[in-house]
């Protein structure tokens, strides 16, 4: 198999971003006169987007209340992005490995493009990715394939060529919708039982490197 394209997850995949991610929702939460979470309770709540994390977080909230929620979220997350989100180990020297390979990358995540874009910004990842495509970059998002098919049309390449690596069960089923070759991130904030129907699996960022179609590289 010869691989002539790599699609990135964002949040814990790449970035683990969790903490950012649990002080905007308790910020939020607390402007709303609501509990506040723990980062688990948070954890459960990303992959779907902002205003589904929004509405998950204020339960039985009033459509007026997630409005203001998620003007209260974006808005100090925006401000916020990358206070102590980080990469995951070895994602820079990993990237750089497939990069000199030639193998072009992109990423889709179901986080507003302008933050996606930002984000990678600040942890020094500008222009690694030919293509950002964020939740508002479609009319359909992950676990949709409709992300993944637009990408292979743009590339000109087939499904059986393009490997979908993510952290949650969005990613995987948006991959196998589009009929890619699917990892799933173990260490990411998925649950396990997420990633049964991967392809592959991975517990640290550096082992995609050694998967069959990748020629069992290392880094460096």
């Amino acid at each position: 198999m010869t691989i002539k394209l790599i699609i990135f997850d964002l949040d814990g995949t790449l970035v683990d971003s969790l903490d950012d991610l649990t002080t905007a929702t308790n910020h939020m939460l607390a402007l709303m006169g609501r509990s506040l979470l723990t980062p688990e309770g948070v954890r459960r709540l990303v992959g779907q987007g902002a205003r589904n994390l929004v509405e998950r977080a204020l339960v039985n909230g009033t459509g007026a209340e997630v409005e203001q929620g998620l003007a209260a979220f974006l808005g100090y997350n925006g401000a916020h992005l990358a206070d102590r989100s980080r990469l995951y180990p070895g994602v820079p020297e990993t990237l750089q490995t497939l990069q000199r390979d030639g193998l072009p990358l992109a990423v889709i995540s179901n986080k507003n493009v302008d933050l996606c874009r930002e984000l990678l910004r600040l942890l020094g990842l500008d222009g690694t990715f030919s293509t950002i495509l964020g939740a508002d970059s479609l009319p359909f998002r992950k676990p949709s394939p409709e992300p993944v098919l637009r990408l292979l049309s743009d590339f000109g390449v087939p499904a059986a060529a393009t490997v979908m690596v993510g952290d949650s069960i969005n990613d995987v089923a948006a991959g196998r919708g589009a009929g890619v070759v699917t990892v799933g991130c173990t260490y990411g904030y998925g649950d396990i039982t997420e990633l049964r129907n991967a392809d592959y699996r991975i517990d640290a960022f550096p082992q995609l490197l050694g998967l069959p179609f990748f020629g069992g590289r290392s880094e460096g």
